[in-house]
């Protein structure tokens, strides 16, 4: 399971946006989402910011050898209530799934951004649920809470530091 988790400049924006359509197309099968005339789906509409609002998204891809097999998009959340980091999101292609890598940066990404974090998944997307359950619980060792909201399930947590 080698990989490399590669903070993302501004360079890999046309990377994350090819790979988006991959994920979309994963994501499809929970939200009505069609292509678009030209054969793709719409643009990811706030990919930009990624590189605008520095001090709050932190996009990621992930390379094993030489291969693009995902991206990751945290931001930095600020509301009067509290300030958290949340996973806005995260794609490993399927042929690289199962293998832990999911897992391994995931946890590695909380590593990177201590403080609080809310991560977020569609009720209807059972797969999702169950990874960031799995790995929140093994992460956090059990010291988290799980919440329906919105039509979303949130796992709340604290990462040390």
């Amino acid at each position: 399971m080698n990989y490399e988790l590669i903070q993302a400049s501004k360079a890999y924006k046309d990377v994350i946006q090819s790979l988006m359509q991959f994920y979309i197309y994963d994501f499809s099968e929970f939200v009505h989402c069609d292509v678009e005339d030209n054969g793709l789906f719409k643009p990811y509409p706030y990919l930009e910011d990624y590189w605008i609002e520095v001090d709050q998204r932190f996009p990621y891809v992930i390379k094993q050898a030489d291969n693009y097999i995902g991206f990751v998009l945290v931001r930095f959340i600020e509301s009067e209530e509290r300030n958290y980091f949340s996973i806005a999101e995260f794609f490993i292609m399927k042929r690289y799934r199962k293998e832990g890598i999911g897992k391994t940066v995931a946890k590695q990404i909380f590593d990177t951004h201590k403080g609080h974090w809310e991560v977020c998944q569609l009720e209807s997307n059972k797969p999702a649920q169950q990874f960031w359950n799995k790995v929140i619980h093994e992460y956090t060792q059990g010291n988290f809470t799980d919440r329906v909201e919105g039509g979303r399930r949130i796992q709340d947590f604290k990462t040390m530091g």
